[in-house]
C-alpha cells in the first residue's frame, strides 16, 4: 500500500496528469442529454430520511444570471491530492466499517467529442475521508474504490457523505480513465446546508462543524460550486447523480 501523507494547503491542486478536459451538465441540460445521448440518471437506497434541502437529482447548476444553463460547461480539474492510492479495489460498496450518512453516487460517463454518446468499460477510481475527516491508510481500504461502467455509461458507488478536515470543504475525489494513457481527477461537492444538517448527526458531531464548511475554502469558491451535486432524501441518506463529459 502506498504510504499517505499529511495534507498541505497546495496538495488539492498541485500534481499535474495527463488529462482529458472534464465537464459537467447543469441540472437544466438534464433533459437536452437525455435526448442526445439516450441515458437515464436514476437509483434507491436505505432507512430513516435525514432533513434535506429540497434540490434536485442532477449535476451541479450552472445557470447564467439571466437565463438558461448552458447544457455543457467546462470544468477544470482539482487534482488527485494526496491521498490517491492506485489499485483500488473494484467494487460499488466501498463503506466497510464506517459510520456516517449513505450517500448513493450515480455517475454517466459521456464522449463530447461524440455528441455525448456514453462510453463503456471507463474506470472511475473514487476515495474520501469518512466522518471525522480521515482517509484510510496504512493497509486500510476504506472508502476507496474502483468502477467500470456499464454498455450505458454508468456506475455507482454507494458511500457516506464526508466529514471535514484542515480548511478544505468536504468532497469526493474522483478519477476518470478511459484508457491506459490518459486520466482525469477531479471532486465533487455537497450543499453546504445539506452538510450542516448532517453535521448535526452522529458521528459527526463529536467535533464542532465548521459554520460555512464549503465557503471558507478559497478553492470552493473559485472551482467546486459548479462541482456541487444536488441530492435527494433517500431513505436513511441521500442520492445523486453526476454526468462526467470527457472532451
Amino acid at each position: 500500500m502506498t504510504a499517505v501523507r499529511k495534507a498541505t494547503m497546495n496538495d488539492d491542486v498541485s500534481r499535474g496528469i495527463g488529462r482529458r478536459t472534464l465537464l459537467t451538465l447543469s441540472t437544466a441540460g438534464l433533459a437536452a442529454l437525455a435526448t442526445a445521448c439516450s441515458t437515464r440518471l436514476g437509483g434507491a437506497a436505505t432507512s430513516e430520511p435525514v432533513p434535506a434541502p429540497a434540490v434536485a437529482v442532477g449535476a451541479g447548476d450552472s445557470a447564467s444570471p439571466g437565463g438558461a444553463a448552458p447544457l455543457c460547461v467546462l470544468v477544470p480539474e482539482t487534482g488527485e491530492g494526496p491521498y490517491y492510492v492506485p489499485d483500488a479495489q473494484i467494487r460499488s460498496h466501498i463503506v466497510e466499517d464506517r459510520k456516517g450518512v449513505p450517500l448513493r453516487l450515480d455517475l454517466t460517463v459521456v464522449s463530447t467529442a461524440h455528441g455525448c454518446r456514453p462510453m463503456s468499460n471507463v474506470a472511475v477510481d473514487v476515495w474520501q475521508a469518512d466522518a471525522l475527516g480521515r482517509y484510510s491508510a496504512d493497509g486500510k481500504t476504506f472508502l476507496r474504490g474502483t468502477q467500470v461502467t456499464d454498455a450505458a455509461g454508468k456506475l455507482t458507488f454507494r458511500t457516506i457523505v464526508p466529514g471535514w478536515y484542515a480548511h478544505v470543504a468536504p468532497h469526493v475525489h474522483f478519477k476518470v480513465r478511459p484508457d491506459a494513457h490518459t486520466q482525469s481527477s477531479s471532486q465533487l461537492f455537497l450543499p453546504e446546508e445539506l452538510l450542516l444538517s448532517v453535521f448535526a448527526r452522529e458521528p459527526y458531531s463529536r467535533r464542532e462543524a465548521p459554520a460555512h464548511p464549503n465557503t471558507r475554502d478559497d478553492r470552493f469558491e473559485a472551482k467546486g460550486r459548479s462541482l456541487t451535486l444536488r441530492p435527494v432524501v433517500d431513505g436513511a441518506g441521500y442520492r445523486a447523480s453526476f454526468v462526467v463529459g470527457i472532451a
